[in-house]
Parts: C-alpha cells; sequence; structure tokens
C-alpha cells in the first residue's frame, strides 16, 4: 500500500511532465480503437444489408469450377423462366418471385454524366418485385409498370439532383436504352454507396439479358413452420442439379465473404499503422521515464536509505506506468470512438455511406484498447524502473544524476553495429536474389535489423552526427548555437532515443517515395519502349466496351487503325499432354505494332494467321515448346481445337507478360462473339492528325462516360497520379507515428529544461538574455529533429533501393530517387524541430532567475 501511495503522489506530481506521454498513449490506442470500431461497424452495416436482402432460399446458375472464373462477358449467368415453377412445386415454397441483377451497366443522366459511384461501389440494375419490398419502399411516385419507367435509389437521386421525370439512359452490352424516372425507392437499412435502379420485368430481361423469359436469380420465401435448409432440399430435389441454392445463412455468409478481404485489408492496414504509432511511443515513454528517474535521483536514494528495498522502487515506477498507461489507454479508447466517427466521414464523402446509427463498440475494443495501451507503457517503462532500482543510497546522496553505466554503452555499441551489419547483409542479400520468395525474406530481415541496429546504436552515433550538424547548421549562431549543440551532446542516449522516435516514421516515408517513385520512373520507361499506339480506350468502372462505344471508336475520323483486345479464359495442353488454365488474348493483327513485343523466335504478325497463336519464353521452356508445335486449346465456354506455334515472346517485360496471343478472328471460330466482349481499345491516328484524332475520340465516346480516352501523356499522368494518392494516403497515416514522435521531442525538451533549471538561472544570472535561451533550445530541438531526419531517411532509402532490386525481378527495373522529396522532407524536419520547441523555450524564459539559481 505504502509502494501505490508513493507511486500515486509522484504521478501526481508530475502530472505536467507525464502528459506528453500520455497522449502519445492516448494517440495511439484511439487508433486501434478505431480501427476496430470502424471496421465492426462496416461489418455491422453489410450484415444487415445482406441479412434484409437474403430471401430464405435463392437459385442461381451453377457457380464457375474452382480455377475458373466467370466470362467478363457483360452479361450475367441465366436462368430460364419455365424454372420458376419447378421452384414453386417445392412443398413449403410459400412465395416464388423470378428476379434480374446485374452490375455490367452504366447509367447516365441526360447530359451524358455518370449517376453511379466512384468509389468503386456497383451500379445495380434490375427488375422491380415484391422481393425488393424487403429492403426498399417507395418513397416517392410509383414502381416501374412498363418499358418507359425507372425507380432509382433515393441517394443516387439526391447526390444526382434527380426527380420524378427526369430521363435516364443505360448503357450495358446488349444496348443503349432510356426511361423516365416514375419512383424513388429509399434503403430501410444503410446504403454502404450502391446505386439501384429497377425497371419492369420484361424491360429487365430484354434490355438487360438480351431476351425475355430469363432470370438471373430466383428467390422463395418458406411456409410457416418450413425450416430453409428442409426447403432447400426440397427445391433441388425438384430442379435437379447444375443449379446453387443457398439458404438465408448461407447467402449472408457469402456476402460476408465477398467484402471481406476489401474489410479485411483496410482494417489489417490501419492496425500496422497503430502499432508503428505504438513502436514510437515506446521510445516518447522511455526518455521520459529515463529523465524523471535521474531528476529523482536524490529522492530514490533517501527513499533506499531508510529502508526502501530495490523490488519497491522497481515496483513504484512501474505502478507510476501503469497508472498513465491506465489514464491514456481510457482516453484513448473514448477518442478512439471520436475517431471512427471521423473514418465513416471521410468515407462518405468517398462515395460509402455509414451510417452512425449503425456505430458498433464490442466488448472486445475497449479491452483490446486497455490492455495494448497498459502492456506498451509498462514495456516501456520497465528498462527506467530497473535503473531506478539499481541506484544505491550512498550514490545518489552524492550525485544529482544517475551515474553512466561505460560498460553497458560499449555492450550496447557492439551491439548495435553487429545488428546494423547483418540488417544491412540481408538487404545486400535481397538485392541480388534471384527468385522473388527468398528475396523477400531477406528484405523483411534487413529492415527489421537495421533498424533495431540504428536504434541501438543512435546514441554512439549521435555523437559524431550532431556534431557534423552543429558545424552546417550551428555554428553560424555563434556562442548560442555552440552551447546548443553541446546541450544536444550532453545525453547522447537520450538524444539517440529521441531521434530515433522520428527516425522510424521518416525511414518509411523514405521508403515508399523511392519505391513510389521507381514505380512510375519504372512505368514510364516500359511505356516509351513497348506502346506504339496514339490512344488507349479503357473502362473506369471495370465493365467491357460495349459494342455501341466500340463502334463509335470504329467511325471516329482521323485514325489510321482501330485495334481490339478481347481475352478469353482457356485451358492449353502442350505436345506431351501436360494440360494448364491460361488466359488467351484475341486482338487483331495490327495489335503486333501497338505493342512492340520481343520474339525470341518466329514473327509475331504470324501468331495472328489463321489457327495460330504465340506463347511465351517462359511457357515455351516450362513445356519445352519450339516453333511448329500444335497446341490443344480448349477455350472455356467454347470449342476445343489445335492451334500451331508461329511465335515465341520474350517475358522480359511487364506490359502482356507472359501473354498467349492469336487473332480475333480465329479465336471467334471457336467461342461466340458475345462472350468476347474489348476489354481495351487502342487507336493511332493517320499522319499530321493527332491532335484533331485525340479531341474527335474524346467527341466521340462523350456519350459513355464510363470510358477514358488517353494517350500516352495522359497514360503516364494518371499512373503517376494513381501512386501519388496512394502514397498520399500513407503519408497521412504515417503522420500519426510522426505527431507522436514530436511530442517526444517536445517532452525531451520539457524535461530537459526542468533537469537544467539551476544551469539557465546561472547563465541567465552571468547575461544570457531570455531571447538567446529560447534561441539555445529551438536550436537543440532542430538539431536532434535534423539528427532523426538524417538517420530515417538514409535507412529508409536503403530500404527502398533494396525493395526495388527486388522487384526489377517484376519489372521495376528503374530505381528513381526523388530528391525533391527527401530534401524537403529533410528541411521540413528542422521545422518541425523549431515547432517542438516552442512551448519548452518560452517557459524556460519564464523561469525566475534568483528561484532557477535555488533550484537543487
Amino acid at each position: 500500500m505504502t509502494v501505490l501511495k508513493t507511486s500515486l503522489r509522484n504521478f501526481l506530481a508530475h502530472k505536467g511532465r507525464m502528459a506528453l506521454s500520455a497522449v502519445a498513449v492516448l494517440l495511439s490506442v484511439a487508433f486501434v480503437s478505431g480501427t476496430l470500431v470502424f471496421s465492426d461497424t462496416m461489418n455491422t452495416t453489410f450484415d444487415k444489408l445482406f441479412a434484409s436482402t437474403a430471401a430464405d432460399v435463392t437459385v442461381k446458375p451453377a457457380s464457375p469450377k474452382e480455377g475458373e472464373g466467370r466470362p467478363r462477358t457483360g452479361r450475367p449467368e441465366a436462368l430460364p423462366a419455365s424454372l420458376v415453377e419447378k421452384v414453386r412445386a417445392a412443398e413449403g415454397a410459400r412465395a416464388v418471385q423470378g428476379g434480374v441483377i446485374t452490375t455490367a451497366v452504366t447509367v447516365v443522366n441526360s447530359r451524358d454524366e455518370n449517376v453511379g459511384p466512384t468509389s468503386g461501389a456497383p451500379t445495380m440494375a434490375g427488375n422491380w418485385s415484391a422481393d425488393d419490398l424487403r429492403s426498399f419502399e417507395i418513397a416517392s411516385g410509383r414502381e416501374p409498370r412498363g418499358p418507359g419507367d425507372v425507380v432509382v435509389d433515393e441517394t443516387t437521386a439526391e447526390k444526382n439532383h434527380l426527380r420524378i421525370g427526369d430521363e435516364l439512359r443505360t448503357i450495358s452490352v446488349t444496348g443503349d436504352f432510356t426511361a423516365k424516372i416514375s419512383g424513388i425507392a429509399a434503403f430501410k437499412v444503410t446504403n454502404p454507396g450502391a446505386t439501384v435502379v429497377w425497371y419492369d420485368t420484361a424491360t429487365a430481361q430484354r434490355e438487360l439479358l438480351g431476351k425475355e423469359g430469363l432470370f438471373t436469380h430466383i428467390t422463395v420465401d418458406a411456409a410457416p413452420g418450413v425450416s430453409d435448409d428442409t426447403l432447400k432440399k426440397r427445391i433441388a430435389a425438384n430442379v435437379g442439379s447444375g443449379y446453387e441454392l443457398r439458404t438465408a445463412a448461407e447467402s449472408a455468409d457469402a456476402g460476408r465473404e465477398d467484402i471481406g478481404s476489401f474489410l479485411d485489408v483496410m482494417k489489417y492496414a490501419l492496425l500496422g499503422f497503430a502499432g508503428i504509432a505504438f513502436l514510437v511511443g515506446i521510445f516518447l515513454i522511455v526518455n521520459t521515464f529515463s529523465m524523471l528517474v535521474a531528476q529523482r535521483t536524490r529522492e530514490i536514494g533517501l527513499m533506499r536509505a531508510i529502508g526502501s528495498s530495490r523490488r519497491q522502487i522497481n515496483r513504484s515506477v512501474l505502478v507510476e506506468a501503469l497508472l498513465l498507461g491506465v489514464v491514456g489507454s481510457v482516453a484513448g479508447v473514448a477518442a478512439g470512438v471520436g475517431l471512427a466517427v471521423g473514418l465513416m466521414k471521410i468515407m462518405s464523402s468517398m462515395g460509402m455511406e455509414l451510417s452512425t446509427e449503425d456505430l458498433t463498440v464490442a466488448w472486445t475494443t475497449p479491452v483490446a484498447g486497455l490492455a495494448l495501451g497498459v502492456f506498451v507503457t509498462l514495456l516501456a517503462a520497465f528498462v527506467p524502473a530497473r535503473r531506478a532500482a539499481k541506484i544505491s543510497p550512498m550514490a545518489a546522496l552524492r550525485d544529482a544524476g544517475t551515474p553512466a553505466d561505460a560498460k553497458a554503452g560499449r555492450v550496447r555499441a557492439v551491439l548495435g553495429l553487429l545488428l546494423t551489419a547483418v540488417g544491412g547483409g540481408a538487404l545486400w542479400l535481397a538485392s541480388r536474389s534471384d527468385e522473388s520468395g527468398p528475396g523477400s525474406m531477406f528484405l523483411g530481415l534487413g529492415i527489421v535489423l537495421s533498424l533495431l541496429g540504428f536504434v541501438v546504436v543512435g546514441p554512439l552515433l549521435a555523437g559524431g552526427v550532431v556534431r557534423v550538424l552543429g558545424a552546417l547548421v550551428l555554428r553560424v549562431f555563434g556562442p548560442i548555437g555552440r552551447m546548443a549543440e553541446r546541450n544536444a551532446l550532453r545525453n547522447p542516449r537520450r538524444t539517440g532515443a529521441t531521434g530515433a522516435a522520428l527516425m522510424i516514421g521518416l525511414a518509411l516515408v523514405a521508403c515508399l517515395s523511392v519505391v513510389g517513385s521507381s514505380m512510375v520512373a519504372s512505368a514510364t520507361e516500359e511505356l516509351d519502349r513497348t506502346v506504339g499506339t496514339d490512344f488507349i480506350i479503357e473502362t473506369t468502372n471495370g465493365q467491357p466496351i460495349v459494342p455501341q462505344a466500340e463502334a463509335a471508336v470504329t467511325k471516329t475520323a482521323g485514325l489510321d487503325h482501330v485495334t481490339r483486345y478481347k481475352a478469353v479464359e482457356a485451358t492449353v495442353t502442350d505436345p506431351r499432354g501436360k494440360a494448364v488454365k491460361n488466359g488467351v488474348v484475341a486482338a487483331d493483327p495490327t495489335y503486333a505494332g501497338d505493342l512492340r513485343r520481343d520474339t525470341t523466335a518466329g514473327t509475331l504478325s504470324d501468331a495472328y494467321g489463321p489457327d495460330a497463336m504465340s506463347v511465351g519464353t517462359t511457357y515455351a521452356a516450362e513445356h519445352h515448346v519450339k516453333i511448329g508445335d500444335t497446341l490443344t486449346v480448349a477455350f472455356t465456354g467454347g470449342k476445343q481445337t489445335k492451334l500451331r506455334v508461329a511465335a515465341i515472346t520474350s517475358d522480359d517485360n511487364n506490359i502482356d507478360k507472359g501473354a498467349m496471343y492469336t487473332s480475333i478472328e480465329t479465336a471467334e471460330k471457336y467461342v461466340s462473339a458475345d462472350r468476347m466482349p474489348s476489354l481495351i481499345v487502342f487507336a493511332a491516328a493517320e499522319d499530321g492528325r493527332v491532335d484533331a484524332a485525340y479531341t474527335a475520340l474524346k467527341k466521340a465516346l462523350k456519350p459513355y462516360p464510363q470510358y477514358k480516352v488517353s494517350n500516352q501523356a495522359d497514360y503516364k499522368k494518371t499512373l503517376q497520379d494513381q501512386v501519388g494518392q496512394l502514397l498520399n494516403m500513407v503519408y497521412g497515416l504515417l503522420a500519426l507515428a510522426i505527431i507522436v514522435a514530436v511530442l517526444g521531442v517536445v517532452n525531451t525538451l520539457a524535461l530537459s529544461v526542468v533537469e537544467r533549471t539551476r544551469e539557465i538561472g546561472l547563465m541567465r544570472a552571468i547575461g544570457l538574455s531570455r531571447r538567446q535561451l529560447r534561441r539555445m533550445i529551438r536550436l537543440e530541438s532542430v538539431v536532434i529533429a535534423l539528427f532523426g531526419a538524417l538517420l530515417g531517411l538514409g535507412l529508409g532509402m536503403a530500404w527502398g533501393a533494396a525493395a526495388q532490386q527486388l522487384l526489377a525481378l517484376e519489372g521495376l527495373r528503374v530505381l528513381d530517387i526523388p530528391w525533391p522529396t527527401i530534401l524537403g522532407v529533410f528541411a521540413g524536419s528542422a521545422l518541425v524541430g523549431l515547432l517542438a520547441a516552442l512551448i519548452p523555450a518560452f517557459r524556460a524564459g519564464r523561469l525566475n532567475v534568483l528561484t532557477a539559481i535555488a533550484t537543487d
């Protein structure tokens, strides 16, 4: 009880000094708790959606076999309408509805603007039936009654300012058709962001499936007293094989599985960044308790002199850490709920609607937050607590601070250098690896060991690096700069730990910057080397290019040729009988010029001849295939045939790596044309008409906003923007770790000012002005921040360079160091150090000289 009272008294007496450490714990726990609440809320939203839309039993076309995906035809698989009667005949089937639903559509308004989401959520079109009343209700207007009617969901109507009577055009592979809004339907549960439109059944069948008499699914409600499983078995007996039947629970589980991978990636990515923040927070807490122990050396010595045991001293410090962890974690859990709401607002602004009505705080969230926050705090305080317990009564009464352990310093230096050397060696092995698997292992090992090595050897590096930085940055400020340099060198262990906290975040920033910049440079180099076409027309929503848009491209004036690019799944069997599932690219012969591919044997243009094809060098080597060999190709959804190998293309590239080519004319002899829509269309302009053709293409495709026309400059910019957006998002998440590191700098300086109170008073007494004192503390902060930045940026560039060399196996051949970013971050670190010192410098300047001198 005495230990607890003493710890509580010390904690309250130094609560100001503990505040920033508590904020670090709070931020880290808030990130973990917020991520858990956010992901649980998303799960709740989708669970409610799946539960409200799932019928007791649903009948669908059979799923493709394992390893075979559904071909991207733009047309969903369908069931014959006659199957409805077989289902209805099953005992216990109370209500049976045939349904049509497809996501391979684009809906535009009268100004040819896409009214669907741009966030990745789908646009769904189908028929309105009584089954839709499970999850929707007509908020205004009426249901569709004929080919000229369409109902749209309320969220989409509000976002696009749609009203009853407005005209919408729906684009699918079967053609375009228009209808006027007859009604607006509201979700009974939260709409995560999808756009939904409904037509009458006959229109939906004809326009979305190509003809009447087809459904994509059949929903069945069970009669009272009949379980879903029982009804499923009875329906299966009636309809026979070739169909997939799911109960409501199975449909909900399938929906969760489909969305689960996306949610898990987001969840674990956010938790990863929270882990980085926790790691940085450990340095802050270690520094805080180390400095508090040093400042209370006399006090601890007195406690030892009057009978306190080492265990009691150790326990006293750990109890203070426990109190810090509990306070910070409790506040962090509460802040995490607010953070989750903020993330929901951000996602809503991006198109994924999440309602606070679904806010879910599971009991595991506060437990995990508290446990993690307390554990990390106790772990960080363990070493300072042990150091406090080792203080002898006489040494404490003689000295105002803890004596340095020279032996421990030497051991630390040797261990740090050893870890750094082994980590550097692993990075070198990763950069020289010929296989991505072992190389990835070496890369991960190198990153971890080199990071640990720099953390451990930080105090040893601090002496030399700070002196160099002092000579370059601080000496221009005269004696004040030299005093700031000496203050930073006074305790290398403290400077090293403070700089290490900033080093971790900036090392990740530098590494990702190098990899991202190298990705863009490599892709740009490969585009310049291999792409010979002028224009690329591709989809922005993942759907194939519809025939009417393809026709619009073909009719555009000023084009020399248009190349269609299609893909079909097939099973390819070599002359020895070994079969593999592989995609076959069917393209027009002009593709040989639009994408320049080197061949190791044969001529690529010959592969576009009748019943001919090409293979990649990897396939040819593994299957012992040579020019003139005949391969058996069984097209998925089509016929089997034999094709002659007319060319072997080099796989020393990233675009279409490993592709097998054949002509569209050949493929269409064995696969129905409607099962092979174009995925991309390439176009080349006539000589001297590039600009005119570019303008004409954009105009021709204006009615089809789901497609984007790009010249090579546009394509490169799009790639650069995509990588830039991803990096900016990562930088935003890493900002939390950097904020915690900045708090560490502030805390170190604040506690350092307290530690040097008497010294500051003496300097003021002999003539140091307040302005000079504040400048000295600011410069000390700047040099510590630059020390951390220099280590972090150097380490991160080494990681990035090793990663690029490993990724060169996948085509990332160009190493590009983004020097403007690196130098900008380094300069920004000086600004961060300057801002971090404002409050400690202000407080130091306000110290009363006589009171400071009298401080013991």
